[in-house]
């Protein structure tokens, strides 16, 4: 319930957005050691973008977390796009990313239902 939030630790999809940054860590190990300040770091720096940014949003309050909610969205879809490419370059194979893929999915979802009730309480 929304009484039962008392920061932006509290927020279920701030909490699935830091498991799947640690998920994006954990995969982006395998990455070759020359892409360390490529792809790694991209991917890497975009996974940890969705709960900075919702957590900064939720600081914020009113407006702006939706607008920081946006945000998010985009930085995961771009970590998707990057995991995507990992599997189009041989670094991965798909069945190794079900569970973050999933995982974007659930945020991606929840992300939306919360943007739609901040604008009903405008």
């Amino acid at each position: 319930m929304a009484g039962d939030i008392q920061n932006f630790r509290d927020l279920v999809v701030w909490q699935k957005s830091m498991a799947l940054a640690k998920e994006v860590y954990r995969i982006s190990n395998q990455f070759p050691r020359d892409e360390r300040f490529g792809l790694t770091g991209q991917v890497r720096r975009a996974a940890l973008s969705v709960p900075s940014n919702i957590a900064e949003g939720h600081a914020r309050q009113g407006r702006e977390f939706s607008h920081f909610l946006s945000i998010a969205r985009g930085s995961l879809a771009e970590v998707e796009t990057q995991m995507l490419f990992a599997v189009e370059i041989g670094y991965l194979s798909l069945d190794q990313l079900d569970k973050a893929l999933a995982l974007a999915d659930e945020i991606k979802r929840m992300a939306a239902v919360l943007t739609k009730r901040l604008a009903a309480n405008r």
